[in-house]
């Protein structure tokens, strides 16, 4: 397996509030029901449509206020496992951490590896802004 990390961001809210809503992918459904095709969800398993083919995630560890961890369901291209890793620091800082491994063959990591990497980063800083610009 490939292991990809992202860069460490800091969000300013607690390691429990951000536990709470990521760790639940009903809270996703606002946000994605009109942006993402087929968006189907319940607490710990989603569903959406990526370029004519159906994606699939369940959440298959959550360690409350520090760790999530995500898998492809029925059906993923590759197997992988995606963690979102939170470390508390005070009340109103955290930093966050996503770390993708991904059983990619050679061909694949040529193709996608940077990509991914460079994916990573940028889905961190958008989880970081998402929170710092959020209002309480």
């Amino acid at each position: 397996m490939e292991k990809y990390v992202s860069k460490q961001v800091r969000i300013n809210r607690s390691d429990a509030s951000i536990y709470t809503l990521l760790s639940d992918f009903n809270h996703f459904t606002p946000l994605l029901r009109d942006k993402v095709d087929g968006w189907t969800a319940d607490a710990d398993t989603c569903s959406f449509q990526v370029k004519g083919f159906t994606a699939r995630l369940k959440m298959v560890e959550k360690t409350p206020y520090s760790c999530i961890k995500l898998t492809g369901d029925d059906g993923s291209p590759f197997e992988f496992f995606f963690w979102i890793q939170l470390k508390g620091l005070a009340p109103d800082d955290t930093r966050m951490r996503l770390t993708l491994h991904a059983k990619l063959n050679m061909m694949m990591k040529m193709m996608v590896g940077s990509k991914l990497q460079k994916g990573l980063d940028d889905i961190a800083e958008k989880i970081a802004e998402a929170f710092n610009h959020a209002s309480v």
